[in-house]
């Protein structure tokens, strides 16, 4: 269908958001819907031309960069003089003098306390309730459900052999974390826990006893009637881990959100999550399920004195990036608005609920929103600057916003302290985007020759650069204490066990936050957070010298190499399966993130991120003369039919056909890759999502 519109204050609004935000949005935030619509044009009539300014500035240098690799071809890579051009074309800027980050009010999650990260899409209702609930994990289920542990549970019903293994990892861990003064907790009998460390006692729930480790809390969970319980000398029934301090709602990556019927539905969850009242009604084993948000959750301390601790996971909101606009609004000359300029008003707006309500989401008085694919500097000064006007429009004390830096293109991450210094008063948030930024690499780098393997890519040189330079820089700005370090997303959710032994790297590394993709992970994650303590990783790691920027600035070349006919023909398989397993879910079922099945049939967590590389990365190697045009088009066509059988069961899937959008999509993604601003797949992606749509 296509978008109906209405005047306000000189701009065009969908209907359907005109409607949303003046019957649901704006009441209780104590703006008028009158002073907000001009406040909106006024915002919009100052940011949109400089948005514009920002995407001609990125066109214009990778010309330039695109030229000088030309003008070289056939040539060894000059790295000396190709960081000169860099830095002559502004491409690269100097370094800001020291300093030190300076956000105000931040809640502890954030600043203080190392743990898990979620990332869920904002378009799911129970899969956000499912993450903001994620705060709180049973480390028994996490571990009897997955493959933790070796082997399954035998039979349909509970199965003691593997709940005898469940309740001995859980007791070593607790051996570790929490050490009891004398013994092993596999011989505790009950009652009040004798410590070695007494301070880790923080209080009790009834007969449940909390006990705390490097600011997380454990509760021990005692209950002689319950099924596990009543055979414990302790009458313990399970542990829960304090899991997903932090969870980040995803407007961007992992939605696929086209449109204002879209954009409203997203924004209408949010409102949920910021009121309080999002719930969610499904099926569940035959029966009819409502899920709402989890309470606090209250506590008596060994003093006597009560406290809660929160039962929900600290809220961030992904906005879009600069790039996309959106038909949910036509500026006045009937272009679409710049979405991200959308995102940072309604986001903040909806977050005055929580602010001058019962706070339930930041204690601290802030709105946490985590800004992604800004290139350089100058686009995180522009974000400052947006921010600024968004706190005046609605009222808000200076750097209310706190903005969390996506860490994942290839120019934020060469200029990452200057990106920092533009948002010290604000910036509470790094996060390293291995997949976005090795997209990056990609396009940025695509006419200096064809690139490594897609796998070797996590092998090459400005990686392991790229890894160091963000904790060593964010903890040489002041971040320890103040500021989340963050690593990214595991991706392989049914691989648990390969998590827990290498996910623990992370904190190790001195970050105090990483992503996970399932509340599961987050309570499996957690207790690398009681493992290593990250106060003490990131002051051994304070004293480092940064990675330098000539490693950063590696190009991943395959010079030299002499691939098979058989191991590009893998590559292109690899890639092309990718590609279109994610992209038919996108297009026909609008379906943004989802465990996909990868070429050997184990499920991935797929979003934007992991097809721009396989896209770029099959652009690359088409434009180098790799493969032809003719050879990747038959690996679409084998692929085409192994993601038709692992998809046989959807009864919603409709088979990939040459005429079919889905098919035409991937396709382009490939054929005009080159030509896709920074190779990002959103522009693509949008445009045959709304053909699907029109054709519904």
């Amino acid at each position: 269908m296509t978008e109906q519109y209405e005047n306000r204050a000189g701009l065009q609004v969908a209907t359907a958001l005109a409607t949303f935000m003046e019957a649901r949005a704006l009441p209780g935030t104590g703006m008028a819907a009158d002073a907000f619509w001009r406040g909106l044009a006024a915002l919009y009539a100052r940011f949109a031309p400089d948005n514009a300014a920002l995407l001609r500035r990125r066109d214009a240098l990778q010309a330039q960069i695109d030229a000088w690799h030309r003008d070289r071809g056939g040539q060894p890579h000059d790295a000396a003089g190709y960081q000169a051009f860099l830095r002559e074309i502004g491409y690269l800027v100097a370094e800001p003098a020291p300093f030190t980050i300076a956000p105000g009010a931040v809640d502890d999650e954030v600043a203080r306390i190392p743990g898990p990260q979620l990332v869920v899409p904002i378009l799911n209702a129970r899969f956000l309730l499912n993450a903001a609930n994620a705060r709180w994990g049973s480390l028994y289920d996490a571990l009897y459900g997955t493959d933790a542990l070796p082997g399954t549970p035998a039979g349909p019903g509970y199965d003691p052999a593997r709940g005898a293994k469940v309740i001995e990892w859980a007791r070593a861990f607790l051996d570790e974390a929490v050490p009891l003064a004398q013994g092993s907790w596999r011989d505790w009998a009950g009652g009040m826990p004798a410590l070695a460390e007494p301070s880790q006692l923080a209080g009790r729930a009834g007969d449940n006893w909390l006990l705390r480790r490097h600011g997380l809390h454990i509760e021990l969970v005692i209950d002689r009637t319950h099924a596990i319980g009543c055979h414990d000398r302790a009458g313990l029934a399970d542990v829960l881990l304090e899991a997903a301090l932090t969870t980040i709602c995803d407007l961007e990556d992992s939605v696929a959100a086209v449109d204002a019927a879209d954009k409203v539905a997203a924004y209408a969850n949010w409102l949920g999550l910021m009121r309080g009242d999002l719930q969610a009604t499904f099926d569940k084993h035959g029966r009819r399920v409502t899920r709402r948000l989890n309470p606090d959750r209250a506590y008596v301390a060994p003093d006597g004195a009560r406290f809660t601790l929160p039962g929900r996971s600290l809220l961030f909101v992904r906005n879009v990036g600069n790039l996309m606009t959106t038909p949910a609004l036509l500026l006045a000359d009937g272009s679409e608005a710049p979405e991200g300029i959308l995102d940072a008003v309604v986001t903040s707006l909806i977050a005055l609920h929580d602010l001058r309500g019962a706070r339930r989401n930041s204690r601290a008085g802030a709105i946490y929103i985590v800004k992604p694919k800004l290139h350089g500097p100058d686009e995180a000064a522009f974000t400052d600057r947006l921010f600024d006007a968004v706190e005046d429009l609605l009222g808000l004390a200076r750097h209310t916003i706190k903005v969390g830096v996506m860490d994942e293109e290839r120019r934020t991450s060469a200029n990452l302290a200057a990106c920092i210094h533009a948002v010290r008063e604000r910036i509470v948030f790094i996060n390293t985007g291995f997949l976005d930024r090795t997209g990056d690499e990609l396009h940025t780098s695509m006419q200096a020759g064809a690139m490594v393997r897609k796998a070797q890519m996590k092998d090459t040189a400005w990686i392991a650069a790229y890894e160091d330079r963000n904790v060593q820089i964010g903890l040489a700005c002041g971040f320890a204490g103040r500021a989340q370090i963050g690593k990214g997303m595991w991706t392989a959710p049914d691989r648990m066990r390969d998590m827990l032994e290498q996910k623990v790297a992370h904190p190790i590394a001195g970050a105090t936050t990483a992503w996970v993709p399932s509340p599961t992970a987050a309570t499996l994650h957690a207790t690398h957070y009681h493992q290593v303590a990250v106060a003490a990783r990131q002051a051994a790691r304070a004293a480092e010298p940064v990675a330098p920027l000539d490693a950063l600035l590696t190009l991943p070349l395959a010079a030299g190499q002499n691939w098979s006919a058989q191991e590009i023909a893998d590559e292109l398989d690899n890639n092309a399966q990718g590609i279109l397993g994610y992209v038919v879910r996108w297009i026909d079922q609008g379906v943004g993130c989802s465990k996909v099945p990868d070429i050997h049939d184990v499920g991935l967590m797929e979003d934007r991120a992991t097809l721009r590389i396989s896209s770029q990365h099959l652009a690359n190697w088409l434009h180098h003369g790799v493969a032809t045009r003719a050879q990747v088009e038959a690996a679409f066509a084998r692929m085409a039919a192994r993601v038709d059988a692992q998809n046989a069961a959807d009864p919603g899937y409709r088979s990939l056909t040459p005429d079919s959008l889905a098919m035409q999509a991937a396709q382009a993604l490939v054929f005009e890759g080159r030509s896709q601003p920074n190779g990002y797949t959103e522009p693509l992606l949008h445009r045959y999502r709304r053909r699907a749509k029109l054709a519904e």
